[in-house]
């Protein structure tokens, strides 16, 4: 087989698999709108914004303090970790011993792999009681936010170090040429060169940490509110779909649809805003 042959098999089982991940994409999307649709057309989209509470039993359908405990988790937990994991990138790529460093990055993949719901027994047998002593319950939105923040440093980390290792080497005999320090040329030169990607990696795993659901369920107090401190319980719009999904029936049900409907497009603008942003590189 010649090279322009394999090539354009490969440009087409490519093209192929763009498709099908496409297709499941949209077919998701409108299996969720299907299932939504009858409780929005029943009572209409404002009344998940506008109603007080969530009691879809008696017909209040408010996802307002569940969507703001999400915001307000996600939020805290990404000004959390994006320096630690722009740290550790720094430091694996240019400040550790070699051995260190590859210590270390395995260490953040392995942290990577680990399954939420560990991550959120750790989180109740150790930050909640530790949390417990500054202001009881302990289970409150400053404990989910610590672990998402546990979830999100790897991926920061990794696309941060991912991007640096691709800035181009002349970069680095241009700042040298300079006579530029190693704090100077990564200031200077690395970190903005590669700003575009690592602004990309934060938003991808911003996205994950909005679906997050065991560990935060675990560990977040399950209490359906608008946070007014760190230390109140919440209720994530995640949450709420695996603790009432298993006996929903009816609008009750239709409206977990619509709790799932409204993370998907959420995480879908976040995706789309890290593929804008991602592989640009801004030319110092």
């Amino acid at each position: 087989m010649s090279p322009s042959a394999r090539d354009a098999r490969l440009i087409w089982l490519l093209s192929a698999s763009a498709v099908i991940a496409s297709g499941l994409l949209l077919l998701i999307l409108l299996f969720l709108a299907k299932e939504a649709w009858p409780v929005l057309s029943h009572i209409g989209a404002a009344k998940f914004l506008l109603d007080d509470g969530w009691h879809p039993t008696e017909g209040t359908f408010g996802l307002v303090p569940m969507l703001a405990a999400s915001l307000a988790m996600s939020a805290l937990a990404i000004v959390l970790a994006a320096p630690l994991g722009v740290a550790s990138a720094l430091f694996c790529r240019f400040y550790a011993p070699p051995l260190i460093g590859r210590i270390y990055r395995w260490a953040i993949i392995l942290l990577a792999g680990i399954p939420s719901v560990v991550l959120g027994l750790w989180g109740l047998t150790v930050i909640v009681p530790l949390i417990i002593w500054l202001s009881p319950p302990g289970t409150s939105l400053l404990a989910g936010s610590l672990i998402l923040t546990l979830m999100m440093v790897p991926t920061v980390a990794l696309t941060t170090e991912a991007a640096l290792a691709a800035v181009p080497q002349s970069y680095w005999s241009g700042a040298a040429a300079l006579g530029l320090s190693r704090e100077g040329t990564i200031l200077g030169i690395a970190l903005p060169a590669t700003r575009a990607s690592i602004f990309a990696g934060i938003l991808l795993a911003t996205a994950r940490a909005l679906g997050e659901t065991m560990a935060v369920l675990m560990v977040s107090g399950n209490v359906v509110q608008v946070p007014k401190s760190l230390f109140d319980p919440v209720r994530t719009l995640t949450a709420n779909i695996a603790l009432e999904m298993a006996y929903a029936t009816g609008d009750h049900r239709a409206s977990l649809f619509v709790s799932g409907l409204v993370l998907t497009l959420l995480v879908l603008a976040l995706a789309a805003a890290a593929r804008h942003t991602g592989g640009q590189v801004v030319h110092a």
